[in-house]
């Protein structure tokens, strides 16, 4: 009886394993310092970003090959993107958004490789571009016009009775900015691969019947391709739209 109370059963799935942090070397305690699989799949996505943009572009062909076109594509994709939502007086920081989108659409799509890591599907990382996004286009704003910065928290067509409640409402929404960037991609990658690791508990164990399971599998999978893109786009979007708030505050 205790032996069969101690047998494991038969379905044991555990989805969120994937996300694990774990060094590279040995199994001790992780420092700043310490290679981690997240590292080593970061390191690995600023390396295809490189290979694509500068390698895949070394020869400016007029008939361009397939790793210029992409990267012509990504360039000419997102330089649009920058002039459309933020103005053409954006356009001198286009590399920054260019680069955030390169490493995240980068990221994501390497995320999807089996057994690699993902490495947007934790807060720490898309935390930090977000921070770093917050306060990029807050310094920015107040260093081109001052305390003419603060107009954007004052809706000068409201109704004067409701311009101080509106301006609250305006400094709260304006300081959740960095939290909802970050958990709209973090968490939208981890839904992903939690479902999929799911999925595939599932076909593990029916073995050899498991074709729902695999058709669950491929669809998410090619669901995931779409997400893998669209979050890297909405990032970089939002990031037009902070930008064109720092240039001009004025409602």
């Amino acid at each position: 009886m205790a032996s069969e109370a101690a047998a494991p059963s038969g379905l044991q799935i555990h989805p969120m394993d994937q996300f694990v942090v774990h060094p590279l070397f040995g199994d001790g305690p992780i420092h700043w310092y310490t290679p981690t699989n997240a590292s080593l799949w970061m390191l690995l996505t600023v390396v295809a970003v490189v290979l694509l943009l500068v390698i895949g572009t070394r020869g400016r062909a007029i008939v361009p090959s397939r790793s210029q076109s992409i990267a012509e594509m990504a360039y000419g994709f997102i330089y649009k993107m920058v002039e459309d939502v933020a103005g053409k007086d954006a356009v001198g920081y286009f590399p920054y958004i260019m680069t955030l989108f390169m490493f995240i659409v980068m990221a994501n799509f390497l995320g999807l490789i089996p057994m690699s890591f993902a490495t947007t599907s934790h807060i720490a990382v898309t935390a930090i571009m977000a921070m770093a996004v917050f306060l990029f286009v807050t310094l920015l704003g107040i260093f081109k016009h001052g305390f003419g910065f603060l107009h954007l928290f004052w809706i000068g067509s409201a109704p004067l009775i409701l311009r101080p409640i509106l301006a609250l409402i305006e400094v709260i929404s304006y300081f959740v900015r960095p939290v909802s960037h970050s958990i709209r991609l973090a968490g939208n990658m981890m839904a992903g691969h939690a479902v999929i690791k799911v999925f595939a508990g599932f076909a593990g164990v029916l073995g050899v019947g498991a074709v729902a399971p695999i058709a669950a599998i491929t669809a998410v999978y090619a669901l995931e391709t779409l997400v893998a893109f669209i979050q890297a786009y909405v990032f970089a979007i939002l990031t037009c739209v902070y930008l064109k708030d720092a240039l001009h505050p004025h409602h």
